[in-house]
């Protein structure tokens, strides 16, 4: 359920009928009304007294901040992660990347999401500390679905798209200036200047 709320399958302030959810995740109503309350707990829908639940909508400073929130972690993270990188992964994230530009041609919206999520979660993995993963992964389950907000456009699908392939380059040239600029203005969504690409031949430890 919260895969398909990040995923834009459930919008904001939709409400979730728990007879519909009993269908959909062939769940008991105790299942379902177990998981809507932890997705209450995690801030994704909200519980209205007598009414039920509906799929908790963010407004602007509260999206803006996580991605502020989101923007200092991660990018914190980006000296260690480029100390721990190895060739394997490298050849894992391409791959990744690879199937989220594959799947912006052919894929759905849900696929092309969880292609996104497979490639972040990879990208964490190079941090050793595993709090710091707890607390990024935490906030992404709480900012704007990637579908519902983010990818308002193609054009945004295919910056994405190459923005991952900027962050591996960035990685394998140990450029650390670069990989924190990149991530900057993918997590906030903003335009990136070609000029930020990194060639692998550059060698910087920024």
């Amino acid at each position: 359920m919260a895969r398909d709320i990040q995923a834009g399958v459930f919008t904001p302030g939709t409400w979730l009928k728990q007879i519909d959810l009993e269908k959909r995740y062939s769940a008991t109503r105790m299942d379902v009304r177990r998981a809507l309350d932890q997705l209450a707990l995690k801030r994704l829908v909200r519980h209205v007294p007598n009414k039920g639940y509906h799929v908790h909508a963010l407004d602007d400073r509260q999206a803006s901040e996580i991605r502020d929130v989101r923007v200092i972690l991660e990018t914190a993270a980006v000296d260690s992660m480029i100390d721990n990188i190895r060739d394997t992964d490298l050849e894992d994230l391409r791959k990744l990347a690879t199937r989220f530009n594959d799947l912006i041609l052919t894929g759905t919206i849900l696929e092309q999401y969880e292609a996104n999520i497979a490639f972040h979660m990879r990208l964490l993995t190079l941090c050793p500390n595993q709090e710091l993963v707890n607390v990024v992964t935490e906030l992404r389950g709480r900012g704007p679905s990637a579908p519902a907000s983010q990818w308002k456009t193609r054009a945004r699908v295919e910056q994405s798209g190459r923005e991952h392939l900027m962050m591996i380059d960035a990685l394998e040239a140990r450029d650390a200036s670069a990989l924190r600029r990149i991530l900057t203005a993918h997590i906030r969504q903003t335009a990136l200047a070609e000029s930020l690409e990194v060639q692998p031949s550059q060698r910087k430890s920024g």
